[in-house]
């Protein structure tokens, strides 16, 4: 599954997850672009260049994040949308501005860096897009009303992309894991099994499999990995 100097631009990079799948995308030969709200922390290197500070909602940022991202490597071969971010909350004892915030952070900075990344990829003929979805998006629990909309937003961005772009060299696949194993979700619940949750590495190897060659077949595919949850 190697993606040897592939261009791959991963949002969301300098979180927990963002980063395990660097380090997994790094050691399989990609060239990354790693971009996140918080600001860059750390040299750049002739294969990683870190872009901090970048409001993945605001259409006009995130663009020009994507032009830096071509200026500096040449090309952009790939994109993984990681941006996101959870909130708990009942429907009846919470308030709008809830889903409004989960559907800006989780679909609208995914759309956001769809349509930056979609001149490049198509002037190539040919790349891969993989988002986040969740497991928790297909039934929503108590609680997790607007966050289950929001990325239900993704998979649905998923699915009619990849149809809009199947034709075109373009794959567009989402991974839906379950309950990550992160020290915040840890922390918030220290009584659960944590062995029974997905490690960031494990996800991180599916989403390598979506950008190597031996995925050409797939595309508009959810894919679950739940862990044992």
């Amino acid at each position: 599954m190697q993606i040897q100097d592939q261009v791959i631009a991963v949002t969301g990079a300098f979180g927990v997850l963002g980063r395990a799948t660097a380090q997994v995308l790094g050691a399989a030969g990609a060239k990354l672009a790693l971009l996140d709200q918080a600001p860059a922390a750390g040299a750049d290197d002739p294969g990683r260049l870190s872009i901090g500070g970048v409001d993945l909602s605001d259409p006009a940022a995130t663009g020009a994040a994507f032009a830096k991202i071509v200026a500096h490597y040449g090309r952009l071969d790939g994109l993984v949308n990681i941006a996101g971010g959870y909130r708990w909350e009942p429907v009846g004892e919470g308030d709008l501005s809830s889903w409004q915030w989960l559907q800006k952070i989780n679909l609208g900075t995914a759309v956001s860096a769809c349509k930056a990344a979609l001149p490049h990829l198509l002037a190539r003929g040919a790349g891969r897009i993989v988002n986040i979805g969740a497991i928790g998006a297909l039934k929503a629990g108590a609680g997790n009303g607007p966050y289950a909309a929001s990325k239900a937003g993704v998979h649905r961005l998923t699915e009619a992309l990849a149809e809009e772009l199947k034709d075109r060299g373009i794959q567009v696949n989402a991974v839906l894991p379950s309950i990550i194993d992160t020290p915040a979700n840890r922390r918030d619940m220290p009584n659960a099994d944590h062995s029974r949750w997905v490690a960031p590495e494990a996800i991180a190897e599916v989403i390598l499999f979506l950008l190597s060659p031996a995925a050409r077949a797939i595309t508009g595919a959810l894919i679950p990995v739940p862990g044992r949850t």
